[in-house]
């Protein structure tokens, strides 16, 4: 395994939903770095040599494992099974027919509110119901998800990562080939804006293939090819009007008039054939009805988002009290209502809306966490081991919550059981604060000397 990464400490970021590019290249043994070094492949597009740091098994091993904690931290799926439904065939139509059909695909929309959306590398891929509630037809929603499967079809993932190993070798070794500045890490606003999920930032290189594959790919399948331009006509404006958000969110989708441009020339030139074809508009207003009829529920979380960024608390309370009254059993304004509460110290408020969260949708990981660190912080110490045990037992695998449950066993008073805990937590590489803690708890205890 490679060494630990060691600023601020990987299971207090865990714990934070703040995982960096140097965490996941080190869960996934990245340190293997001689192996990726002469990674070249052929690329599954045109067939010219790429350079690689990830195998095709590691790329669907990274969907496998991190995925599912990037999706839960853009508050998971949306519970309207229809419009998952919906979106996953076309999904499914469309990559069909790309350059890399057999990859292990999914598709689901996100209950995160503000635009975007990012696929692992090995496909798996969400959309946020932000973004889906702004397309107008299903060719724009065609491009949406072209584009993304032109990242997994070029292997810009693999790419970028064989090109930071190779640029880092000469300084570092064969270690762990990467630092916070180079890979970036989470963008959130709130906590709730998903990045491109635990990637490298893509090149404005990448992105142009990405766009020119997307096109090819939803003319493939048989949508008009100005679905592209007008994808981006979408995110532009959106650029123009909330700048410093758009730059956040899409520092791994850059933007620009020029993209625009250049899918526009495409749709005219090569592809004019295409735009007699129906973008089934009417097809796709069925199928996102449920999210649409919640769209001013969504800006208004979209809006208290903005402002929980710019430290507008009062505000952010506002909004999000907002889109509970235009939708009260909406899962993502009852929880952002919670964190904002929690925020301003009215933690006793901040669990009553905690609790509806998770009334609402049990099966989504978030709101049992924010309830537990509620709960310990209201000095109840049995039942934030339960709401942390639920988070567990939905979303194994995070180390943060193995140190959570080991301080409600501690607050209890089951030092052997917290110990227990502790030493897990330790086991699994944890560090920073929460380390620290864990390590004098448990020499005071007598079991480290």
């Amino acid at each position: 395994m490679p060494e630990l990464p060691n600023n601020e400490g990987l299971a207090r970021r865990l714990a934070q939903n703040r995982l960096t590019r140097r965490d996941v290249l080190w869960l996934f043994g990245a340190g293997a770095a001689a192996g990726a070094l002469s990674g070249c492949a052929p690329s599954p597009v045109d067939g010219r040599t790429i350079l690689v740091g990830l195998s095709e098994a590691q790329e669907r091993a990274i969907d496998k494992e991190v995925a599912p904690h990037q999706f839960s931290r853009d508050m998971g799926a949306v519970q309207e099974g229809a419009v998952n439904h919906y979106v996953s065939g076309v999904g499914v139509r469309m990559h069909r027919l790309t350059h890399r059909p057999d990859m292990p695909y999914s598709y689901r929309v996100l209950n995160a509110n503000h635009l975007n959306a990012y696929t692992f590398p090995g496909g798996a891929m969400g959309i946020s119901r932000g973004l889906l509630v702004e397309l107008e037809d299903e060719a724009e929603l065609s491009a949406l998800l072209g584009h993304e499967l032109g990242h997994v079809n070029a292997r810009h993932a693999a790419q970028r990562q064989g090109q930071g190993l190779l640029a880092q070798v000469a300084v570092i070794g064969l270690g762990v080939a990467t630092g916070d500045s180079q890979w970036g890490g989470l963008t959130q606003i709130a906590g709730q804006i998903g990045a491109s999920a635990l990637l490298s930032s893509y090149s404005r290189d990448d992105e142009r293939e990405a766009d020119a594959l997307g096109q090819e790919y939803l003319v493939r399948a048989g949508y008009p090819a100005d679905g592209m331009t007008r994808l981006h006509g979408i995110l532009v404006r959106e650029a123009k009007e909330q700048p410093s958000l758009l730059e956040t969110m899409f520092s791994s989708h850059p933007m620009s008039a020029e993209r625009q441009a250049t899918a526009r020339q495409r749709a005219e030139s090569r592809y004019a054939a295409s735009l007699k074809t129906d973008p089934q508009r009417e097809r796709f207003m069925d199928g996102t009805a449920p999210l649409r009829a919640i769209k001013p529920a969504i800006d208004a979380c979209k809006e208290g988002e903005t402002a929980m960024s710019r430290r507008k608390l009062p505000a952010a309370e506002e909004q999000f009290g907002r889109a509970i009254r235009l939708s009260p059993q909406d899962y993502p304004a009852n929880l952002l209502l919670a964190r904002c509460l929690a925020a301003q110290g009215r933690n006793a408020e901040a669990q009553r809306y905690a609790e509806a969260a998770r009334a609402i949708y049990p099966q989504e990981a978030q709101a049992h966490k924010l309830a537990g660190s509620l709960k310990l912080a209201q000095r109840d110490p049995a039942g934030a081991f339960a709401a942390f045990d639920r988070f567990d037992r939905l979303l194994p695998g995070d180390p943060g919550i193995v140190f959570l449950k080991g301080a409600s066993l501690e607050a209890a008073g089951e030092r052997r059981a917290a110990a227990e805990h502790y030493a897990r937590f330790l086991q699994a590489g944890g560090q920073g604060e929460a380390s620290s803690h864990a390590r004098t708890q448990l020499r005071a205890w007598g079991y480290l000397r």
